[in-house]
C-alpha cells in the first residue's frame, strides 16, 4: 500500500506521485521477468531521467531539480518498493555525478553535468578493487601523469553499472599513502578500458555488477576532477550522501516485504481464520511495520540535517546500519508469514530477501559504519 509521506511541499507531493505512477506501470509490469532472466532493462533509466528523477536533489542552476534530499531520497525509496536494482541503480548514479558537481571546475561542469542529470550519461561508481573494498587507503590501480593525459593500470571490481555506463567516477593513485589518490572521470569508451564477465550475484540480477581493467588507458588530463591527492575526501564526501541512497533503497526493500506479508496475512486462512487475526503473527508483522517506520526516520533526520548544511556522517551511518539491518529482518520475517512458500519464487518475498542482504554490505559494510560512529562519540 502507498506511504502517507510528510512532505514539504506541493512539488514533493507532485513527484511522489509521478514517481508512483512510473514505478507502476513502468517497473512493477516487468520486474519479475528482468530479474529471473538477469536481463538489463535497456531504457528505464532515460525514461526515468526524461521525467527527471535522476537529478532532483542537484541545483536548479544546472537543470536539477533543486529538491530537499529529503524529498529525492523518499522518491528513490518509492523506486526501490518496485524494483530494488534500478533503486541502487539511481543511487549509484548520483553518487557518481556527487564529485563533478562538489569539486569540478565550471569548465567541467558546463561540459560533462547536463548529459549526466537529463539521465543521457549514466554514471558508475569506481572505487573498491579486488584487494581494497572497506579499506579504500589501500587502492593500487595507478596513473601515471605523462604530458597532457594520465596513464591508467590496474583493475576496479564491483561496479554496479559496469559494462552499461557511460562514464566512471575513477579513483586512482597518483602518489603514496592516503593523501596519493586522485578523481577522474572516465569515458566509457577509453581506449584500454575494458571489463569482466557480470557477477553471479545472489539478487539484483537486472543491473550488472563487473569488474574493470585498465591496460595502458590514456585519459586527457582535464577529466581529473578536483586536484592531486584529494582523491580519498572526494570518495569519502559522496559516500555519506551514498549511503543515504542505500538507506533508502533498503526501506523501501522492506516496505515492499511488509506489503506483500499484509496481503498475504488478509488472504490466508488457518484454523478458519485469516492468519493476520492469529495473535502470534499480528505481532510479527506489527514488528515488522514499526522496524519500517523506524528506518525511514532514520535517513529522513540525516537528510534533513544534510539539507540544512549541517554535518550528518554520523547520521548518515546511522540511518545506512539501521534501515539496512532492518531490511534484512522484515524480509526475513516476511517470508516467514508466507510459511514454505514464501521460499518458492512464487512469490516475491524470497527475492526480497536475498536483496535486502547487500544492503549491509555496499557503501560500506556495517561494521564499517558501526566504526564510524563509534568515532564519532569520541570527537
Amino acid at each position: 500500500m502507498p506511504v502517507d509521506r510528510l512532505l514539504p511541499s506541493d512539488d514533493a507531493r507532485d513527484l511522489i506521485a509521478l514517481t508512483r505512477d512510473i514505478a507502476d506501470k513502468v517497473l512493477d509490469p516487468i520486474v519479475d521477468e528482468y530479474e529471473r532472466a538477469e536481463k538489463y532493462p535497456e531504457g528505464v533509466m532515460a525514461q526515468l531521467g526524461a521525467a527527471g528523477l535522476l537529478s532532483l536533489p542537484q541545483p536548479e542552476e544546472w537543470s536539477g531539480g533543486g529538491q530537499p534530499y529529503e524529498v529525492y531520497l523518499q522518491v528513490l525509496e518509492e523506486i526501490a518498493t518496485r524494483w530494488a536494482a534500478i533503486g541502487v541503480a539511481v543511487s549509484v548514479h548520483s553518487l557518481s555525478s556527487h564529485p563533478l558537481l562538489a569539486y569540478g571546475t565550471e569548465e567541467q561542469k558546463q561540459r560533462w553535468l547536463p548529459g549526466m542529470l537529463a539521465g543521457d550519461q549514466i554514471g558508475a561508481y569506481s572505487l573498491s578493487e579486488p584487494q581494497a573494498g572497506s579499506d579504500a587507503a589501500a587502492l593500487n590501480c595507478k596513473a601515471t601523469r605523462d604530458g597532457d593525459n594520465y596513464v591508467l593500470n590496474g583493475s576496479k571490481a564491483w561496479i554496479t553499472h559496469g559494462g552499461k555506463a557511460d562514464f566512471y567516477t575513477l579513483f586512482a593513485r597518483t602518489g603514496e599513502g592516503s593523501k596519493g589518490i586522485s578523481c577522474f572521470l572516465v569515458p566509457a569508451d577509453l581506449e584500454g578500458l575494458s571489463f569482466g564477465k557480470p557477477e553471479e550475484k545472489m539478487g539484483l540480477h537486472a543491473v550488472p555488477t563487473t569488474s574493470a581493467f585498465y591496460d595502458n588507458a590514456r585519459l586527457d588530463a582535464d577529466r581529473l576532477i578536483g586536484t592531486e591527492g584529494q582523491g580519498l575526501s572526494i570518495a569519502f564526501s559522496a559516500l555519506d550522501s551514498g549511503r543515504l541512497g542505500i538507506a533508502a533503497v533498503a526501506v523501501g526493500i522492506a516496505q515492499a516485504a511488509l506489503d506483500e506479508a499484509v496481503r498475504y496475512a488478509n488472504e490466508r486462512t488457518t484454523f478458519g481464520r485469516k492468519i493476520i487475526d492469529h495473535q502470534g503473527l499480528g505481532f510479527l508483522l506489527a514488528d515488522m511495520a514499526a522496524a519500517v517506520v523506524s528506518a525511514r526516520a532514520t535517513y529522513l533526520d540525516a537528510a534533513r540535517r544534510r539539507d540544512l548544511g549541517l554535518p550528518y556522517s554520523t547520521q548518515a551511518s546511522v540511518a545506512k546500519l539501521i534501515a539496512t539491518d532492518a531490511a534484512m529482518k522484515v524480509t526475513t520475517d516476511a517470508v516467514q508469514v508466507f510459511g514454505g512458500v514464501g521460499y518458492t519464487r512464487d512469490f516475491r518475498v524470497e527475492r526480497f530477501m536475498r536483496e535486502a542482504k547487500i544492503t549491509q554490505i555496499f557503501e560500506g559494510t556495517n561494521q564499517i559504519q558501526r566504526l564510524v560512529i563509534s568515532r564519532g562519540l569520541g570527537s
